[in-house]
């Protein structure tokens, strides 16, 4: 087991599989020493858990927690081309989009889900540069969708 998965079962937590595509596209690809996921949306045993607007159907507590679960699967997507968490050097970028009611302003909230959880499984190598976008939709009605973009070390 890496230090990473050992870090996320001392949280209480274990690597998801990686989320199979509902498209055309891989759930991470690696060039170079970098490893970009595709959007992550915060499926549980091949299903979302929560749908609708964050702001109206959707707390932001609940989407918070969602976008943990985003960054789970990510982290899995990441391993499945890098083939060991501990080869994480840090996570350079990560993008959230949340499907956001007419009036929610609170993207950024949300999205430390994300960010928070990242931060507790890699330390240091988990702060990141973000954006927090507002949507009017995402793909399935899900509330939250996340993307990463870590460096591998050499």
């Amino acid at each position: 087991m890496s230090a990473v998965e050992a870090k996320l079962a001392e949280l209480g937590l274990s690597l998801p599989a990686v989320v199979p595509p509902l498209a055309a596209y891989q759930p991470a690809v690696q060039s170079g020493v970098y490893v970009y996921t595709s959007g992550q949306l915060p499926m549980v045993d091949g299903k979302l858990p929560v749908t609708g607007k964050v702001g109206a159907e959707v707390t932001a507590e609940e989407a918070k927690d969602l976008a943990r679960t985003c960054a789970l699967n990510a982290l899995a997507a990441v391993k499945s081309v890098a083939g060991d968490l501990d080869r994480i050097a840090r996570v350079v970028k990560v993008v959230g989009f949340v499907a956001s009611a007419a009036d929610f302003t609170g993207q950024p909230g949300v999205i430390n889900g994300a960010s928070e959880l990242l931060g507790e499984v890699l330390g240091d190598k988990g702060v990141h540069a973000r954006s927090a976008v507002g949507v009017a939709v995402l793909p399935l009605d899900a509330p939250v969708e996340v993307e990463v973009q870590v460096e591998l070390l050499p």
